[in-house]
């Protein structure tokens, strides 16, 4: 039997995991207290995999990803009433903040509660965002491009095709981010992301990595554009993707999309049956099969037997029960071919979603720029890509359908995920969350200065619309004081708290301090 192997070069050490291994083989404990891979994998021998001609993905930079997931924040979120709505009640989060330093803050109390994450990251075009010199420092490198902190030679820019690490940058920035977003997803957890063709590929084989393979669930084609570009070099692209991806597919027991009103006119009552309203299916299928081939008698005398090579789908037994229960039908005069009666309550819900998505299912560009311009009558539209909030819908429906599910986007951009909740608590009288996440980019729109300021803003719209619908389609609702209790007749949460990452007064552990009394004194008081 061949030993299991040890990869030592993309695994990844616990302090609990380097205790024992130091317990095990004391030999490979250096001088600082670290740990010897070299002499490891000597003692080891032939059970460790050098990591030689073995499938996987690497890039440049990626060992360093594992070091950015592992130091801690040295963050904290600070609380913004002034720019919430409803902050005292809400349940809902919006953090400006770098995502990375707030997806490792969240870790603490959102662990394992997240049922659904959509992100519409950067799509690595080459101009459409920031990338910090160093991964590492995510907070320092926020505070300097929030002005928070001045720092001499700061320097921030596009990604372009003309560097030599062009994706090995995109995903630097996408690998952490996932790994951690992983963590916060519940057992039955799912999470969505939208791409186009520069990065599908990589990211595919990233989400295989980080959730594995077996928990692939979809990549989905989006029709985002319905109309021809004539000024495309090659063929008029209009489509980006959705990949999806489960914690654990075991697990994920996937939403079914409601039935059509041409589904349901399939079914009608032609023989007035209690039961209701029925499709025929036919009562016979191809092929030959052992006592599958017998006369059937009609209510008028006439017999009847399987189309030629084909065999009735019952035994024969069955079959009269059927027809003594009512569920047979001879045709208008009881002398038609035999059909089984599907009735419309015995079929399911919904349907199964496709992996094909329709801009008249879901809506396109021109349905997301369209929302934001009804939101944004006063100023035009501030946002220039946007997301429709039929798109969120459509996974809402797939993915956090039970109505009380956490739902969370980190690269909120223009606030579509808290659109679209917002939209759905409406529609079936749900009370699930979001939390959004979104650095404050700065833009050109003077009413708005940052990217963040925008979400905010659209988000406040959206309430407004809401309330507004609401009180006057029934005018009391208006009266109605926040909140009333759980249960029947609670008033939605239509509100947000917003949060701003900013640095910890907690100092963080000098190692390199002094271990005598007063210097553990002076570390614990810092």
């Amino acid at each position: 039997m061949e030993p299991e192997k040890l990869d030592l070069e993309s695994h990844h050490i616990t302090d609990d995991k380097r205790e024992e291994l130091l317990r095990l083989f004391p030999e490979i404990r250096t001088e600082d207290g670290k740990l010897d891979f070299e002499r490891l994998r000597l003692t080891l021998g032939e059970a460790v995999d050098v990591g030689k001609e073995r499938y996987g993905m690497n890039w440049p930079g990626k060992a360093d990803c594992f070091k950015t997931i592992q130091k801690p924040s040295l963050g904290t979120l600070r609380p913004c009433p002034e720019e919430s709505v409803n902050f005292d009640t809400s349940e809902n989060l919006i953090i400006e903040g770098d995502n990375l330093e707030v997806l490792k803050l969240l870790q603490k109390s959102y662990l394992g509660k997240v049922k659904m994450i959509y992100i519409d990251p950067p799509y690595n075009t080459g101009n459409d965002f920031i990338y910090p010199d160093n991964y590492s420092e995510s907070l320092q490198t926020y505070l300097e491009y929030t002005g928070q902190v001045d720092a001499e030679g700061r320097k921030f820019g596009t990604n372009t095709d003309a560097d030599g690490r062009f994706h090995s940058k995109w995903l630097n920035m996408m690998y952490p981010r996932l790994y951690l977003a992983r963590n916060l997803l519940r057992e039955d957890g799912v999470l969505f992301i939208t791409i186009d063709d520069n990065e599908v590929d990589n990211l595919r084989k990233l989400c295989d990595e980080v959730f594995g393979e077996e928990n692939f669930v979809a990549r989905i084609v989006w029709e985002k554009i319905y109309t021809t570009k004539n000024d495309s070099v090659f063929l008029s692209s209009c489509h980006d993707y959705v990949l999806c991806y489960a914690r654990n597919c075991a697990a994920f027991d996937v939403g079914l999309l409601p039935r059509s009103r041409e589904m349901d006119a399939r079914y009608s009552n032609p023989d007035n049956d209690p039961r209701g309203s029925w499709k025929p299916i036919p009562l016979y299928a191809d092929g030959e099969r052992k006592n599958g081939r017998y006369w059937i008698n009609g209510p008028t005398g006439r017999k009847f037997q399987p189309q030629p090579e084909s065999h009735w789908r019952y035994v024969e037994e069955d079959v009269v029960k059927l027809i003594a229960d009512g569920r047979i039908y001879f045709g208008k005069d009881g002398d038609a071919q035999p059909n089984l009666k599907l009735f419309l309550s015995e079929v399911r819900a919904g349907v199964k979603a496709k992996t094909i998505w329709f801009h008249k299912e879901v809506g396109s560009n021109d349905t997301a720029n369209r929302e934001m311009k009804d939101l944004f009558v006063d100023g035009g539209s501030p946002f220039d890509f946007p997301k429709p909030s039929g798109l969120v819908r459509r996974m809402l429906q797939l993915a956090a359908a039970e109505g009380d599910e956490v739902v969370l986007d980190f690269f909120a951009g223009s606030g579509t995920t808290a659109h679209a909740v917002l939209d759905a608590n409406r529609e079936d009288s749900g009370s699930r969350k979001f939390i959004l996440v979104q650095l404050p980019e700065p833009t050109e729109h003077k009413d708005y200065p940052t990217i963040a300021d925008i979400t905010k803003e659209r988000v406040r719209r959206v309430i407004k619309k809401l309330n507004d619908e609401d009180a006057q389609a029934s005018p009391q609702l208006a009266l109605t004081p926040a909140p009333l209790p759980e249960g029947e007749g609670r008033k939605p949460d239509r509100g947000f708290r917003v949060f701003k990452l900013a640095e910890s007064n907690f100092k963080a552990w000098n190692a390199e301090a002094p271990k005598d009394a007063d210097g553990l004194a002076r570390q614990l008081e810092l």
